[in-house]
């Protein structure tokens, strides 16, 4: 009888230090799916794997899903609802990325905008500080930080706080 369980990924590789080579399928999956620690995906190619990391972490577009017994999955980002956020002025853009990130809200700075995902009451707020505001579809890749983006860096300690002596951070 054949071995129906699904192969496990077990460690994520960024972008472009993966060997390419080695792919065995494609999955493309939205911002939240991106961001998990434990799921089953199904593949472009129709099979699946469980991803089975040792803690949560956000995966990027190009990523290398390693796989237990050999071999990798390419990660994509999939496009998704979101919203452009521009302004008349470099000042008035500052001021609005400055709003959304006091709020804590996943939000990706893209040159002369900022892409966010629709929130009705983010929107009254922006529309009330002079932002344009537009629908897009796009992929998704917000700002790291509070996302746990800072846990991809290498040697980087896990389980730790940055507010220690030489840190500030006020709301």
């Amino acid at each position: 009888m054949p071995n129906t369980t699904p192969p496990r990924a077990i460690a994520v590789h960024a972008a472009g230090t993966w060997p390419q080579q080695e792919m065995r399928d494609t999955v493309t999956v939205d911002f939240d799916d991106r961001f998990r620690r434990r799921k089953m995906y199904l593949t472009e190619g129709g099979g699946s794997f469980l991803l089975d990391l040792p803690e949560a972490q956000v995966m990027r577009d190009g990523d290398g899903l390693e796989l237990e017994h050999g071999g990798f999955i390419h990660l994509r980002a999939a496009a998704e609802d979101l919203v452009a956020v521009s302004a008349p002025s470099p000042a008035l853009l500052l001021r609005l990325a400055w709003h959304l990130g006091n709020r804590h809200l996943p939000t990706e700075l893209a040159g002369e905008r900022i892409l966010i995902r629709h929130d009705h009451v983010i929107i009254r707020m922006l529309e009330g500080l002079g932002a344009t505001l537009e629908k897009v579809r796009a992929p998704f890749n917000p700002e790291g930080g509070a996302y746990g983006e800072h846990n991809r860096l290498p040697d980087h300690p896990h389980g730790h706080h940055h507010h220690g002596d030489d840190d500030y951070h006020h709301h």
